[in-house]
């Protein structure tokens, strides 16, 4: 894990969901300057391993987070996290408790780190954290919703066909098995898809 300096790709992140003539941008940013790390995770590196406490909450500048389970012995991605997106194991790091997943770098990943202390004072007073911080939760929300909802009422060719339409970023950068297990699909099958729509 490498400590790196840049910091501009977060706070252009920061911005897009904050109002700008809020008085409190000023200080997030200054904030941010000072109490967020950046980081070097290379590929296969953990973020945080199941059944560990996750110590942070990040930024995705680039790279690619794969959060993952263990079913019966074999790998099931949950949840893709790309550049210029948050992502933690969020009842872990707010709670303490052991996290349920893992989440790795199957790409080298550059990461903005804040710790739980850091995140509560700025939850707390600072307004356009505040703001951010529920505009990021609000949007995820809904992401997840759709996705649930997909995963039972589209056929596997219909969320291919989504996917391929809605973040097309995902399909050149990931591997196919990690595709095709966020997808629900065998990687045989995912594989007769791709041959069938490409």
């Amino acid at each position: 894990m490498t400590v790196l300096k840049t910091k501009d790709a977060f706070l252009d992140y920061l911005c897009q969901f904050i109002d700008v003539e809020n008085d409190s941008v000023q200080e997030l940013i200054l904030k941010a300057r000072t109490t967020f790390k950046e980081i070097l995770l290379k590929k296969n590196e953990f973020f945080v391993k199941e059944n560990e406490i996750c110590q942070h909450f990040c930024f995705v500048e680039s790279g690619i987070l794969q959060h993952s389970i263990e079913v019966f012995d074999e790998e099931k991605t949950t949840y893709l996290a790309l550049r210029n997106s948050v992502t933690s194991s969020l009842s872990s790091f707010l709670f303490g408790k052991p996290s349920r997943k893992s989440i790795k770098a199957i790409a080298e990943t550059k990461l903005w780190i804040v710790d739980l202390k850091t995140f509560k004072d700025l939850i707390e007073n600072n307004k356009a954290f505040q703001q951010f911080y529920y505009n990021v939760i609000e949007k995820q929300i809904c992401l997840i919703d759709d996705y649930r909802i997909d995963l039972l009422t589209l056929t596997p060719e219909e969320r291919y066909k989504k996917l391929l339409a809605t973040e097309p970023k995902l399909l050149q950068e990931v591997p196919l098995h990690y595709l095709a297990s966020f997808l629900g699909i065998s990687s045989r099958h995912m594989s007769r898809i791709r041959k069938n729509i490409n």
